[in-house]
């Protein structure tokens, strides 16, 4: 049962007298107690697309059409005081830097305690006792004394797994992930990304991964959406992803992974292109090894090449 889901979104930037479009009819479906990953490089719109969703967009950027739906209501519909209570207490973010995300000020248990007031209106014992719980179940060990600690008493991986208990404190139907495991060591990484696994499975909670590192998602994500330039370019159940890639950018992107087999490491040729560039037809083309004439002149449909699998690309004609 799908619990989010986005529709044909196209939203662009105001600058001075130009209006440049960074996203293209994104569509993507998340169902209930799932985590969807959505990989691309940096600049390919994919945070864009996660934060369309709770309208925490910049002032300078507009949704020029497109519907997103959670829950069967369009939250495009939705005013800022409704958006206010949905976000935190429905649709909970884990921000990019965990470094950055907690006020230095006020102690973590502070900081809880005040979500727990404004999303859940507890207060007192029970507000004290249902933060101790949040950070117990993200595995902040002696929690009751922690919720007294200030931030920077807390390590990078413990940051963001504080920020993960505020999100869990408010019983939030989704979690948007974004790059959150950027600024942790490699050991770290893989202790969130099964934190955030153990909740999927056993708090049926549905994840959005805003991610660019493939390796990352393999072993956790149930469904793949690859983002280059604005565009959705493939959408796959993980399984089926990582067993049969599709669309050229998904294969160089899976090349590119550093392996243990002594093979030399591939890249992929050139740059992602920026907004104010032109390029006709598939943006990948200028970069895409097997580019035909149509490839500089059309732009590729998603379109169903199995039942489960989508991929935008002429090759599939």
């Amino acid at each position: 049962m799908a619990i989010l889901e986005v529709k044909n979104l196209n939203l662009g930037f105001q600058s001075e007298d130009t209006f440049r479009q960074a996203l293209f009819d994104v569509s993507f479906t998340l169902e209930k107690g799932k985590m969807l990953s959505i990989v691309g490089e940096s600049g390919c719109g994919k945070t864009m697309s996660a934060m369309s969703i709770l309208n925490l967009i910049p002032k300078t950027a507009k949704i020029t059409s497109g519907e997103i739906f959670f829950n069967g209501e369009n939250l495009l519909e939705k005013s800022q005081k409704d958006m206010q209570q949905i976000r935190g207490s429905k649709i909970a973010l884990i921000p990019q830097d965990p470094m950055t995300s907690l006020n230095p000020l006020y102690t973590v248990g502070d900081q809880l305690l005040e979500i727990l007031k404004f999303h859940q209106k507890i207060e007192g014992e029970a507000a004290k006792k249902k933060a101790i719980e949040a950070l117990d179940s993200v595995q902040i060990p002696s929690a009751k004394s922690r919720l007294n600690n200030y931030p920077h008493e807390f390590s990078g991986g413990m940051k963001q797994r504080a920020i993960i208990a505020m999100a869990l404190a408010c019983n939030a139907e989704v979690l948007i992930a974004d790059e959150p495991t950027t600024a942790l060591d490699v050991t770290i990484q893989a202790q969130i990304m099964n934190l955030l696994n153990d909740i999927k499975i056993n708090n049926q909670t549905s994840i959005l991964l805003i991610t660019h590192d493939l390796a990352l998602v393999s072993e956790n994500s149930d469904d793949i959406a690859v983002m280059y330039a604005g565009r959705i370019v493939e959408q796959a159940p993980s399984k089926e992803f990582f067993a049969n890639p599709n669309h050229p950018y998904s294969k160089a992107l899976l090349k590119s992974l550093p392996s243990n087999r002594g093979q030399k490491l591939e890249t992929i040729q050139g740059q992602p292109p920026t907004l104010s560039q032109i390029i006709n037809g598939c943006k990948f083309n200028p970069r895409c090894e097997f580019c035909m004439d149509i490839c500089s002149q059309q732009i590729p449909c998603l379109e169903n090449i199995s039942q489960t699998h989508k991929s935008a690309c002429f090759l599939n004609s």
